[in-house]
């Protein structure tokens, strides 16, 4: 039976709107953070003062009995990166429960966008890197993460109009994205699991299930469960950031009938996420970026050596040229299977550059590639791949948006019209009245 033809990338409802506008507000902020973070490393590692800057990375501070006497940078890749990926488990849990996607149309784009933006980049980086040999292989996963909040700081620093719908696509396959990557993180770069600190973990993580499944909010139990199940996640072998996704799976999203019901507000995974964010993209994600990018180049040369190794080759060509081929070849079959066709004010060149934006990884790229390769120096040229690709794709999706610019502007004034004032524009209610 023929499929009924729809819409890819219309508008989705104006609460939903509204509230990743929210969202991308405070990843906006991070980006620019993450930014900073990241110049800073880079000229601090390239100094004369590079030695303090390694000094300080290597540091190592926390309980030896627990195991947890670690460096600044590891304590940044496995304790401060878990809260980043608690805020994806609250985020993707929402969109799927009370969000616009729990609507299986709808979320079938955004997700096999994100299943085909990991493919097609880790085949093209097993294509160039097959030839180094040895262990270059490992690194297969490093380009295929999407960094959302390095994303949206480049829109802000082009200052594209980008319309809502993109921007909720962008977001929504980025989650997705971070939610693949940490399953592959825990599939594929688990050398050995400890059986009973794994169990004790994951009966942490039920215990707090429990507890916020009753409506607790006291940071006085929750945070110590919490704490627990990512000390015994970390003692298993797993990486440490697995167990901030299984805690956001746990939190409900809607409210319980004593509290109102769906109608009553945000339910308890919007109100942590709300707390948590501001910390995962003010703190947490500048933080790591700053011990994980600062690479010491060594100038021209060394810049150049570096580019000269495959593994640094097949990133940037897995950044760049992967993850615009998977993600705009992925839409374009979504649309030809279903016979969709984009809505009527967007052009595929819109997904062309947001599939380029789709190529900037750079904080999950970062914690791959350390988990991946244990040689020194090719941990260095992974650094210099990612942070080389990822601002090709930049430059690349900068031209491309610009030259949308003015098409987003018109979108920006009709999304922003309300003839009747009653705080939803009109564009909004003709698409919340085409959905139901």
């Amino acid at each position: 039976m023929p499929i009924a033809p729809t819409t890819l990338l219309s508008r989705r409802s104006w609460p939903e709107t509204r509230r990743v506008s929210e969202i991308l507000r405070k990843e906006t902020v991070g980006g620019a953070l993450l930014l900073a973070a990241t110049v800073v490393a880079l000229v601090w590692a390239n100094s004369p003062a590079a030695a303090s800057y390694r000094a300080l990375r290597d540091h190592e501070v926390g309980p030896e009995a627990l195991h947890l006497h670690l460096s600044l940078g590891t304590w940044a890749a496995d304790g401060l990166l878990a809260i980043f990926f608690f805020v994806v488990g609250l985020e993707l849990k929402r969109e799927f429960v009370a969000g616009d996607l729990r609507d299986p149309r709808r979320a079938a784009l955004p997700v096999l966008a994100a299943v085909g933006g990991m493919v097609v980049p880790a085949v093209v980086y097993v294509v160039v890197a097959a030839r180094s040999g040895g262990d270059a292989l490992d690194g297969w996963a490093i380009p295929t993460a999407t960094d959302i909040a390095f994303a949206l700081a480049v829109l802000a620093v082009v200052g594209t109009h980008l319309p809502a719908a993109l921007r909720t696509f962008l977001l929504t396959l980025a989650v997705v994205d971070d939610l693949l990557a940490v399953t592959v993180i825990a599939v594929f770069y688990t050398d050995t699991v400890q059986v009973t600190p794994l169990l004790g973990a994951l009966a942490l993580v039920a215990v707090f299930a429990v507890a916020v499944q009753r409506r607790v909010r006291s940071g006085w139990l929750l945070l110590p469960l919490a704490f627990g199940a990512w000390t015994l996640m970390h003692a298993s072998g797993v990486h440490a950031t697995v167990a901030g996704v299984l805690l956001g799976f746990t939190v409900p999203v809607v409210r319980s009938a004593r509290a109102g019901g769906p109608t009553a507000g945000p339910g308890p995974a919007e109100h942590l996420e709300h707390r948590f964010r501001p910390l995962s993209a003010g703190v947490a994600v500048p933080v790591f970026a700053f011990f994980a990018a600062g690479v010491s180049v060594g100038g021209l040369d060394g810049l150049r050596t570096s580019l000269t190794d495959a593994v640094a080759l097949g990133i940037v060509a897995g950044l760049v040229v992967g993850k615009l081929v998977g993600i705009l070849g992925t839409t374009w079959l979504v649309a030809r299977v279903t016979r969709a066709r984009l809505d009527p004010a967007l052009s595929w060149w819109d997904v062309v550059a947001v599939a380029a934006l789709g190529g900037i990884g750079f904080t999950v790229s970062l914690l791959i590639g350390e988990l991946a390769f244990d040689s020194a120096v090719r941990a260095e040229h992974v650094k210099v791949g990612v942070l080389a690709g990822s601002v090709v794709a930049s430059g690349v999706a900068a031209v491309l948006l610009r030259a949308r610019n003015r098409a987003y502007r018109r979108i920006e004034q009709a999304e922003r019209l309300d003839s009747d004032g009653d705080g939803v524009p009109d564009a909004f209610e003709e698409a919340d009245d085409a959905q139901a």
